[in-house]
C-alpha cells in the first residue's frame, strides 16, 4: 500500500544569513563566542554595544564585526530592535540572535539554520534543558531551572505550543517573521523575548526548539533573582494579553499588524 502522506520541504538555501550580537560587557566573552561559529555560515556579523563600560567596542572593531554603539544604555529589548533593524536593512534572509557571552554553543548554527532552510520552521530556538541533570550541571541556578519550567508549561498551555525552553537567548528567524512582527512596538528590557514568541504565535508563524549545550560561569551574563522576578510577572501578563486579544476581549498594540503599526506612528507625528 502506497503511502500518501509525503513530506515535501521547501529546500532554499539562504545566501544572506547575518548574525546579530546583542552586548553589553562582553570584552571577556567575545573572542571565544565568535571562534566558535562555523566558517561560511553567514554572511555578516553585527556586534550591537549596548554602551558597555568594558572593551567591547574595540575588540569587536579588532576582529573585523560590523560594530553599532549605543549612547546611552536602552535594554536588552532596544538593543535587539536596533539589531534586527539593522540585519533587515542590509539584506538578511535569515537572523540569528546570538548573545556574545559564551553561554551558547554557537557550533550549531548552521544545523539550526537548517530548520528553516527545509521550511519545517519559521523560527528556532536552542533547548537548553534536555535534560533536568544536564541543565542543573551546566550551572544552571536551580531558581532559575524551575521558573522556567513553570514559565515554559504556562507559555505552552496559553500559546498552544510545545517547546522545551521559552526563554533561550539563542534564536533563528526567517526574514518574513521579522517583517511581519511589530517588533518595535515591544519592550526594551527582558520581556521583549517573551513578547516576540507571543507575537510569532499570534501572526501564526511555526516555532519550534532543539537542544543545546549551554554554560553558567561568572563571565556569561545573567540577570539577578529581582530582574528574573520582574521578569516573569511580565511574561504572565504578556500571555494574558495574548489570550484576550485572541478571544477578541481586548486589543493590545504588540499583537498590531506591522504596517498598521507604522500607519499609527506616521499619523502620530503628524499631529
Amino acid at each position: 500500500m502506497e503511502n500518501s502522506f509525503e513530506i515535501k520541504p521547501t529546500l532554499k538555501k539562504f545566501k544572506s544569513p547575518i548574525i546579530v550580537l546583542p552586548a553589553y560587557n562582553a570584552a571577556a566573552t567575545l573572542k571565544a563566542t565568535l571562534a566558535d561559529i562555523p566558517r561560511g555560515c553567514f554572511k555578516e556579523l553585527i556586534l550591537v554595544d549596548d554602551c558597555s563600560r568594558d572593551n567591547t567596542v574595540a575588540i569587536a572593531e579588532e576582529l573585523g564585526l560590523t560594530v553599532i554603539r549605543h549612547e546611552k544604555n536602552k535594554g536588552y529589548g532596544a538593543n535587539q530592535k536596533t539589531c534586527y533593524d539593522l540585519a533587515l536593512e542590509r539584506g538578511a534572509d535569515a537572523v540569528v540572535m546570538l548573545h556574545p557571552d559564551y553561554q551558547y554553543d554557537a557550533r550549531l548554527i548552521p544545523f539550526f539554520l537548517g530548520f528553516l532552510e527545509m521550511g519545517i520552521c519559521d523560527l528556532m530556538l536552542g533547548c537548553r534543558i534536555r535534560t533536568r541533570q544536564e541543565t542543573l550541571h551546566s550551572g544552571m541556578p536551580l531558581y532559575k531551572y524551575l521558573s522556567n519550567r513553570v514559565l515554559t508549561i504556562f507559555e505552552n498551555l496559553v500559546l498552544g505550543q510545545n517547546l522545551g525552553d521559552f526563554h533561550s537567548g539563542f534564536r533563528c528567524y526567517t526574514r518574513e517573521l521579522l517583517e511581519t512582527i511589530p517588533y518595535h512596538k515591544n519592550s526594551n528590557d527582558f520581556v521583549f523575548d517573551s513578547q516576540l514568541l507571543a507575537q510569532a504565535a499570534y501572526f501564526g508563524f511555526r516555532i519550534g526548539d532543539a537542544p543545546i549545550p549551554c554554560r553558567y560561569f561568572k563571565e556569561a551574563s545573567s540577570i539577578n533573582f529581582g530582574r528574573s522576578l520582574t521578569y516573569g510577572v511580565q511574561t504572565v501578563a504578556t500571555m494574558v494579553q495574548y489570550a484576550l486579544q485572541k478571544m477578541n476581549l481586548a486589543t493590545f498594540d504588540i499583537f498590531s499588524n506591522k504596517s498598521e503599526s507604522r500607519d499609527n506612528t506616521q499619523t502620530i507625528n503628524d499631529q
